[in-house]
């Protein structure tokens, strides 16, 4: 049963679900805080244009090359070498295991809203002493949960999808009603913020590529697919309904109350424009769908950071030990290591006192790469075959990932190179032995 493939409903719901996990409840604050409607509604148009020919991209890589599993690594190690290869496979890896700490951190924090209050911080922001105990809990039940196969853990996942889109419905449909044409005019030319529209869009660029982040999951998972045509559906069905419940959800925000207002607020920030709305209620709602969203997320981004050390140990950039598989055919050792490497971060976050907003921002540094090489292989693949439909797609998508480098933080730019940096032992320990391994085969069959 561990073995059955994955349809395309479940592939569709893996990727929409890697991609809408809690940045969508914080996005109306977000955005506010940095932009005014016509900066909000250019980035959006930036983004979706890149992104979707990001997908565009994978659907057609995973059609015209089906025999490189994995995608994000075997793209990039088929385009440019080994070592190229590996930084791809080790960013992506370190973007989703930084990422779903984030994410159980979320879990907790939202948890807080319903039991803190000033006299007794039980949760807090995610990182006191009562959120490392559940939140360890989590992390440990979902590797046993997966562990029990990938086909087992999507049917989970495709379940909590459906459950995480009802409260996201709910505030789209309340916003409307609510809708003020004058209050959206007055966001759209909103100057208070005294900066170029031009740098407010470039500030935007970071937050839209993290709700996007996930988008190639269908490819990842790509060796269980029941059908691989499913894959490249599944990457550009998961990105439309992702886009749309995005731009629905900024936008109509921006008609119900002011600029300003929605920056000040705290997040969760869709629960307090939603219990302005309907009261109460809306911080229920919201904040339930965002723990079930989280939970579904990190449970997604789990799958996914357990899927590419197999598949880079296949080719020895890995060192082998990731090559080991449980009865269920779950890569074990990858998962191993996942858990380990989450529950240590979480120590980590207890003791620094860090909160899930830097995890995310470095999670989405680390992204970049791997999103480019992808988008730079295609160009690479189309202008050597030489199809024009195909070289326009790769170009727009190999544009928008070298827009992001530029807009991204230089900070954390640096400490993205500091991980890649560590990554490169690991690399060189892994070739060497790998290299040793072939010899000696070859000298056995000799």
């Amino acid at each position: 049963m561990s073995s059955t493939k994955i349809g395309l409903l479940s592939l569709t719901a893996l990727v929409f679900s890697s991609m809408v996990g809690s940045g969508v409840f914080s996005l109306p604050q977000n955005m506010a805080a940095v932009a005014n409607g016509s900066a909000l509604l250019l980035a959006w148009l930036i983004t979706g244009v890149g992104i979707l020919f990001l997908a565009f991209s994978l659907l057609y890589l995973s059609r015209q090359y089906p025999e490189l599993d994995g995608g994000i690594y075997n793209y990039a190690r088929a385009g440019f070498g080994e070592l190229i290869g590996f930084c791809s496979a080790w960013g992506y890896w370190l973007c989703t295991t930084i990422g779903i700490v984030g994410y159980v951190v979320i879990v907790f924090s939202s948890l807080g809203t319903f039991v803190d209050s000033k006299e007794h911080v039980i949760f807090g922001d995610g990182n006191t002493l009562y959120a490392l105990i559940g939140s360890s809990i989590f992390v440990w039940l979902v590797h046993w949960l997966v562990s029990r196969g990938i086909k087992e853990a999507a049917v989970v996942n495709l379940i909590a999808t459906i459950a995480k889109i009802v409260p996201m419905v709910v505030f789209i449909a309340c916003s409307l009603v609510a809708f003020k044409l004058d209050v959206f005019q007055l966001n759209l030319h909103d100057f208070s913020l005294k900066m170029p529209l031009w740098e407010q869009v470039k500030d935007l660029m970071l937050i839209t590529l993290w709700v996007f982040t996930g988008i190639e999951g269908a490819v990842v998972l790509s060796s269980r697919a029941r059908n691989r045509h499913d894959i490249g559906k599944a990457t550009v069905f998961g990105v439309l309904l992702a886009l749309a419940f995005y731009v629905m959800v900024t936008v109509l925000s921006y008609g119900v109350t002011s600029r300003a207002e929605i920056a000040g607020m705290h997040n969760p920030s869709m629960a307090t424009l939603l219990t302005q709305l309907i009261g109460l209620l809306g911080t229920i709602v919201i904040t339930v769908g965002l723990m079930i969203s989280v939970a579904s997320s990190y449970l997604s981004w789990t799958l996914f950071a357990t899927e590419i050390p197999f598949l880079a140990a296949k080719n020895g950039a890995f060192p082998a030990t990731f090559l080991k598989t449980n009865a269920n055919n779950v890569p074990i050792s990858s998962l191993w290591l996942t858990s380990i490497v989450v529950q240590a971060a979480l120590i980590g976050v207890y003791f620094f006192n860090k909160n899930y907003t830097w995890l995310l921002m470095i999670s989405s540094v680390m992204i970049l790469l791997p999103y480019l090489l992808v988008s730079a292989f295609y160009l690479k693949e189309s202008g050597k075959n030489k199809q024009p439909k195909h070289i326009l797609i790769a170009l727009v998508a190999t544009v928008y990932a070298v827009w992001l480098l530029y807009a991204a933080d230089l900070s954390l730019l640096w400490d993205s190179v500091q991980l890649y940096m560590v990554g490169l032992m690991i690399f060189i320990y892994s070739y060497v032995k790998h290299k040793k391994r072939l010899t000696m085969d070859d000298q056995s069959f000799t």
